[in-house]
């Protein structure tokens, strides 16, 4: 892996706080319901963690994996299904949680495939926005942090599976 440096970006108080301020968003906006929370493996494994924590309703957790093909930094817009979810989600009040949407190509794949099962509602959330390079008119309905550009690793985020374990989130910098 070639030498690179990492500036801090948003502390791991920052996040906690973002991630109160989403639960309570997804509480209020819910109140009542039973919601199924379907996180996108693997980058949003901490987030989801936290952010069902942060829910004060009942919730059913379920996981979908995807990978879309291209070059290490843009995506192809072909997304593989690798792990699909075990809960149905017809007539369900469903969150998507991913860590960050980028592209959004991935994401909108993901979210027409489960419009298709009829859930009552279908939101998304995700903890970073990087709105420069979206592709597609996909717009998250619970957002944490937007950013512009640039490649963040921490709190699940990686590259090439390194950096996930770091509890802050860093814009990783050539050196």
């Amino acid at each position: 892996m070639p030498d690179r440096q990492l500036k801090p970006l948003f502390s791991r108080s920052h996040i906690d706080a973002q991630v109160k301020r989403l639960g309570a968003a997804i509480s209020a906006d819910y109140s009542g319901c039973d919601i199924l929370v379907v996180a996108v493996l693997k980058g949003s494994f901490l987030f989801v963690a936290d952010l069902v924590r942060a829910i004060d309703l009942p919730l059913s957790v379920d996981f979908v994996r995807l990978a879309s093909y291209g070059s290490d930094t843009r995506s192809s817009g072909i997304v593989e299904m690798r792990m699909e979810m075990e809960l149905p989600i017809r007539g369900r009040d469903v969150v998507v949680v991913e860590d960050i949407v980028d592209s959004g190509c991935t994401l909108e794949t993901l979210y027409h495939q489960l419009l298709q099962r009829q859930p009552r509602s279908l939101k998304i959330c995700t903890l970073v926005d990087k709105t420069a390079r979206r592709e597609v008119p996909i717009r998250p309905d619970y957002v944490g942090f937007t950013i512009d550009d640039g490649f963040i690793v921490g709190y699940g985020l990686d590259f090439d599976e390194h950096y996930r374990n770091l509890p802050d989130i860093y814009l990783l910098e050539e050196a």
